[in-house]
């Protein structure tokens, strides 16, 4: 293999990049990034960035000296057009072709927009620019309408009241974030946000981005000086289209996080087959995202060695003064049992069953060493009456 190429300037792509040259790889390794900076890390942007507690110096996710050693063919500030499987091309948006031997496909996700015209009023986060663009227009007495209360919606809507900002978050579930964690713990993160002085309108939909605010789908205008669409993302893959690669919620892969041969996804992108769980799922959490970087690189390197893809998946949410940790793969959960703690304390741990199976943990302000267990119990796929027994109602 003489040439590698990466397209995603991202963490996936960064972590592929790395561990090709630590595990011997000597040829040409391009990177191809559509944003003109060096790879930087995402998770900050919704919580230190915004908040003004850093500025973009400190988000880069490597020095210019280290990238630098890996003697990287990089190509930042330029997008991937076209795949050319059959000549084996990746085409760029200024019109280059650049040849590969073997691909990594880490071109991650893209923010759902909302129709209407809100002008400069109207934001996104995901990019560095995002987040400053928004961080200039947030302070004391600034009225903010978060569109959407997932993970990315509530930690802006938390730092967004830490500024000063009069915040409205808009959510059309009852229950914000209950598939993804349970009806009982949605309820408590939104009451959080009610303690905090957030206005919470669960129930409503939301129908444009509108002069002066955000415009319902019953025709009431939410008045806001700055809105912030969060309702999720759409997988970068609209180069790929044509290729004769699988296309649907992502790019379509197996257990090896294989495309095609010789053609690998990772990251926010990657929709694979996990066999630890036995399903396909897409993950857009940060620790994923280098986790598999670095799988698809020795996948890669090593065609007759290759390793399915089987991680725990672990995310973490900074919300107002707690941290909410989990492992696993909570969607789709059948039930939620409280182990340890208390729910309305803000210091508890939740575990998840699906089937016959513990599925995932989440922790809000509980000890490093009880996490770990039930961890360990997600990993080897226990028995949910084994691993929560007495805890389960008699006859359950």
């Amino acid at each position: 293999m003489k040439h590698v190429v990466v397209v995603g300037g991202s963490a996936a792509g960064l972590a592929a990049a790395e561990t090709l040259r630590r595990e011997g790889y000597e040829g040409t390794l391009t990177l191809i990034g559509d944003e003109p900076y060096h790879p930087y890390d995402r998770p900050p942007l919704s919580k230190q960035i915004l908040g003004g507690q850093w500025e973009p110096d400190r988000v880069p996710l490597r020095a210019p000296a280290d990238l630098e050693a890996l003697g990287l063919d990089l190509r930042l500030g330029v997008a991937a057009t076209g795949l050319d499987l059959a000549g084996r091309t990746v085409a760029l948006a200024d019109g280059a072709r650049v040849p590969y031997d073997g691909l990594v496909i880490a071109t991650g996700v893209r923010p759902r927009r909302l129709p209407g015209d809100g002008g400069e009023r109207a934001h996104v986060l995901r990019t560095l620019d995002d987040a400053l663009a928004l961080r200039d227009r947030l302070g004391p007495g600034r009225r903010l309408a978060v569109v959407g209360a997932g993970f990315l919606g509530a930690e802006a809507a938390a730092v967004a009241r830490g500024l000063g900002a009069e915040v409205t978050l808009l959510e059309p579930a009852p229950v914000p974030l209950a598939p993804a964690v349970g009806e009982q713990v949605g309820r408590m993160l939104s009451q959080a946000h009610h303690d905090h002085g957030v206005d919470l309108r669960t129930g409503v939909a939301v129908a444009e981005v509108a002069d002066g605010g955000v415009r319902l789908t019953d025709g009431t205008l939410v008045e806001a000086d700055e809105v912030l669409v969060a309702i999720g993302s759409v997988p970068n893959t609209g180069w790929l289209e044509g290729s004769g690669l699988t296309l649907g919620d992502g790019l379509e892969c197996d257990e090896y996080s294989a495309a095609a041969p010789g053609v690998y996804g990772a990251g926010d992108v990657a929709r694979w087959h996990n066999p630890l769980f036995g399903t396909a799922m897409r993950i857009e959490h940060r620790t994923n995202a280098t986790e598999q970087g670095m799988a698809v690189a020795r996948n890669l390197l090593r065609p007759d060695e290759r390793r399915p893809f089987a991680p725990v998946p672990y995310f973490w949410s900074d919300q107002y003064d707690f941290r909410i940790q989990a492992h696993g793969y909570l969607r789709g959960h059948e039930e939620v049992a409280v182990v340890d703690g208390v729910l309305e304390e803000r210091k508890f741990l939740a575990v998840y069953r699906s089937g016959d199976r513990v599925a995932g943990v989440l922790a809000v302000g509980m000890p490093p060493k009880a996490v770990r267990t039930w961890r360990q119990a997600v990993a080897t796929r226990a028995a949910w009456r084994d691993a929560v027994g007495e805890l389960l109602p008699e006859g359950a």
